[in-house]
C-alpha cells in the first residue's frame, strides 16, 4: 500500500480575504498546518504530536472568494520519532489548479514532551511518492 492521502476542504469566505481580495496568507497557513496535523494524527496520537518545523509554503496561484480548496496531506518521511507530512492545496472545480504546497515535520512526544519512537514505516510505491520521500529527506538534512 502506498502513502495514504488525507483530504479535507475549506471554502474561502469574505473574512478570509486580504486587502487585495485574495486569500490571506495567514489564514491559508493556518489551514495548511491544520491539514498537515490531521495527516500526522492519522498515524500518531494527536495528544502526543507536536509541530517541529514548517519547511516552507510556496504560494503558486492566488485564491479567490467562493473557491473551495482541497487540502491533500500524506506522511512522506518517517524518522525515529519524527514524521514529515507533504500537503498540497488545489482548487476544486478549476481543473484542480495547484495553489500551494509544502512540508511540515512533526515529532511524537511522551507525557514529558520528550521525543519518543513511533514505529511508523512507510512504503512509497509510485514515482511521485518516491520523489516526495526523497525531497523530504533532503529537507531534513538541511536543518541539521
Amino acid at each position: 500500500m502506498g502513502l495514504e492521502k488525507i483530504v479535507n476542504y475549506k471554502m474561502i469566505k469574505s473574512e478570509d480575504l486580504n486587502h487585495h481580495g485574495t486569500l490571506f496568507a495567514g489564514r491559508c497557513s493556518e489551514w495548511f498546518v491544520e491539514s498537515a496535523f490531521i495527516g500526522a494524527a492519522s498515524k500518531l496520537d494527536p495528544k502526543h504530536t507536536v509541530c517541529l518545523k514548517i519547511h516552507g509554503l510556496e504560494f503558486l496561484h492566488p485564491m479567490h472568494l467562493g473557491k473551495i480548496l482541497g487540502f491533500e496531506s500524506r506522511i512522506v518521511h518517517a524518522g525515529k520519532s519524527t514524521i514529515t507530512v507533504y500537503t498540497q492545496v488545489h482548487e476544486i472545480k478549476s481543473n484542480h489548479v495547484k495553489c500551494l504546497d509544502g512540508f511540515i515535520t512533526f515529532c511524537n512526544v511522551d507525557q514529558n514532551s520528550k521525543a519518543t519512537p513511533h514505529n511508523i514505516t512507510l512504503n512509497p510505491e509510485t514515482e511521485e511518492e518516491k520523489e516526495l520521500t526523497i525531497k523530504a529527506a533532503e529537507l531534513l538534512k538541511r536543518r541539521n
